[in-house]
Protein backbone atom coordinates (compact mmCIF):
# COMPACT_ATOMS: atom_id res chain seq x y z
CA UNK A 1 0.00 0.00 0.00
CA UNK A 2 2.83 2.90 0.61
CA UNK A 3 3.69 2.27 -2.61
CA UNK A 4 0.14 2.97 -4.22
CA UNK A 5 0.15 6.14 -1.64
CA UNK A 6 2.86 7.45 -3.22
CA UNK A 7 1.95 7.34 -6.62
CA UNK A 8 -1.49 8.88 -5.53
CA UNK A 9 0.60 11.60 -3.53
CA UNK A 10 2.95 11.94 -7.03
CA UNK A 11 -0.51 12.22 -9.20
CA UNK A 12 -2.12 14.90 -7.23
CA UNK A 13 0.80 17.02 -7.39
CA UNK A 14 1.24 16.57 -10.90
CA UNK A 15 -2.26 17.10 -12.04
CA UNK A 16 -3.70 19.05 -9.57
CA UNK A 17 -0.82 21.61 -8.82
CA UNK A 18 1.65 21.21 -11.66
CA UNK A 19 -0.91 20.85 -14.31
CA UNK A 20 -3.62 23.36 -12.96
CA UNK A 21 -6.49 21.03 -12.51
CA UNK A 22 -7.26 22.26 -9.10
CA UNK A 23 -11.44 21.62 -9.54
CA UNK A 24 -10.43 18.04 -10.17
CA UNK A 25 -8.27 17.49 -6.67
CA UNK A 26 -11.12 15.90 -5.16
CA UNK A 27 -9.96 12.33 -6.95
CA UNK A 28 -7.16 12.75 -4.36
CA UNK A 29 -8.36 14.96 -1.32
CA UNK A 30 -11.29 13.46 0.93
CA UNK A 31 -13.62 16.97 1.22
CA UNK A 32 -13.16 16.75 4.96
CA UNK A 33 -9.14 17.28 4.79
CA UNK A 34 -7.22 18.84 7.79
CA UNK A 35 -4.87 20.94 7.30
CA UNK A 36 -2.50 20.29 10.39
CA UNK A 37 -0.32 23.62 9.21
CA UNK A 38 -2.58 25.95 7.69
CA UNK A 39 -1.63 28.50 5.00
CA UNK A 40 -2.17 32.15 6.43
CA UNK A 41 -5.66 32.36 5.75
CA UNK A 42 -6.43 29.40 4.76
CA UNK A 43 -10.12 27.51 5.03
CA UNK A 44 -11.17 24.21 5.97
CA UNK A 45 -11.42 20.74 3.92
CA UNK A 46 -11.18 20.42 0.39
CA UNK A 47 -12.16 24.19 -0.30
CA UNK A 48 -9.54 25.63 1.50
CA UNK A 49 -6.63 23.90 0.08
CA UNK A 50 -7.84 24.55 -3.49
CA UNK A 51 -8.23 28.24 -2.64
CA UNK A 52 -4.91 28.30 -1.69
CA UNK A 53 -3.62 26.64 -4.61
CA UNK A 54 -5.03 28.69 -6.57
CA UNK A 55 -3.51 31.67 -4.62
CA UNK A 56 -0.52 30.11 -5.50
CA UNK A 57 -1.16 29.70 -9.29
CA UNK A 58 -2.46 33.11 -9.57
CA UNK A 59 1.34 34.43 -7.64
CA UNK A 60 3.13 32.18 -9.76
CA UNK A 61 1.44 31.32 -13.29
CA UNK A 62 4.63 29.10 -13.73
CA UNK A 63 4.73 27.34 -10.84
CA UNK A 64 5.88 23.97 -10.65
CA UNK A 65 6.20 21.54 -7.86
CA UNK A 66 9.37 18.85 -8.35
CA UNK A 67 9.11 15.67 -5.98
CA UNK A 68 12.97 15.12 -4.85
CA UNK A 69 12.26 12.46 -2.82
CA UNK A 70 9.76 10.71 -1.31
CA UNK A 71 8.79 7.92 1.67
CA UNK A 72 6.05 5.85 3.07
CA UNK A 73 5.23 4.00 6.35
CA UNK A 74 1.91 2.43 7.12
CA UNK A 75 -0.62 4.97 5.83
CA UNK A 76 1.95 7.85 5.43
CA UNK A 77 3.72 9.38 2.72
CA UNK A 78 6.07 12.26 3.24
CA UNK A 79 7.50 13.93 -0.05
CA UNK A 80 10.20 16.84 -0.08
CA UNK A 81 9.92 19.15 -2.49
CA UNK A 82 11.57 22.08 -4.21
CA UNK A 83 8.93 24.42 -5.97
CA UNK A 84 10.06 26.98 -8.74
CA UNK A 85 8.25 30.35 -10.39
CA UNK A 86 8.04 33.51 -11.65
CA UNK A 87 6.32 36.10 -8.60
CA UNK A 88 3.66 37.64 -11.26
CA UNK A 89 0.84 38.69 -9.24
CA UNK A 90 0.36 39.78 -5.83
CA UNK A 91 1.04 37.27 -2.77
CA UNK A 92 0.53 37.69 1.18
CA UNK A 93 0.27 41.21 0.06
CA UNK A 94 3.48 41.31 -1.18
CA UNK A 95 2.92 43.06 -5.14
CA UNK A 96 4.57 41.19 -8.06
CA UNK A 97 7.82 41.74 -8.52
CA UNK A 98 8.46 39.22 -11.57
CA UNK A 99 11.71 37.35 -9.68
CA UNK A 100 11.79 34.01 -10.14
CA UNK A 101 11.83 32.16 -6.78
CA UNK A 102 12.71 28.43 -5.89
CA UNK A 103 11.46 27.34 -2.37
CA UNK A 104 11.82 24.05 -0.71
CA UNK A 105 9.78 22.00 1.56
CA UNK A 106 8.51 19.00 2.56
CA UNK A 107 4.49 17.09 3.10
CA UNK A 108 3.55 14.88 5.19
CA UNK A 109 0.25 12.95 3.61
CA UNK A 110 -1.40 10.46 5.65
CA UNK A 111 -3.95 8.65 3.29
CA UNK A 112 -7.30 6.85 3.86
CA UNK A 113 -8.68 4.74 1.24
CA UNK A 114 -7.11 5.73 -1.87
CA UNK A 115 -7.62 9.60 -1.04
CA UNK A 116 -5.40 12.51 1.41
CA UNK A 117 -7.51 12.88 4.65
CA UNK A 118 -5.15 15.14 6.83
CA UNK A 119 -1.58 17.18 5.45
CA UNK A 120 1.46 19.03 7.17
CA UNK A 121 3.31 21.30 4.88
CA UNK A 122 6.31 22.86 6.23
CA UNK A 123 7.93 24.96 3.65
CA UNK A 124 10.54 27.52 3.70
CA UNK A 125 8.11 30.66 3.75
CA UNK A 126 11.11 33.16 5.06
CA UNK A 127 13.11 32.06 1.87
CA UNK A 128 10.36 32.83 -0.20
CA UNK A 129 10.11 36.25 0.76
CA UNK A 130 13.35 37.15 0.95
CA UNK A 131 13.06 36.07 -2.40
CA UNK A 132 10.52 38.35 -3.15
CA UNK A 133 11.80 40.78 -1.43
CA UNK A 134 9.04 41.40 1.29
CA UNK A 135 11.73 40.45 4.06
CA UNK A 136 15.80 41.33 4.68
CA UNK A 137 18.11 43.86 3.23
CA UNK A 138 16.85 45.91 0.18
CA UNK A 139 18.87 45.32 -2.99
Amino acid sequence: MTQANCSIVRRFIEETINQGHIDEAAQFVWEDVVEQVPFPGQGPGLAGLQDVLRGMRHAFPDLYFGIEEQMAEGDKVLTRFEWIGTHRNEFLGVPATGRPVKVWGMVIDRLQDGRIKETRILMDIFGLMMQVGAVGPKA
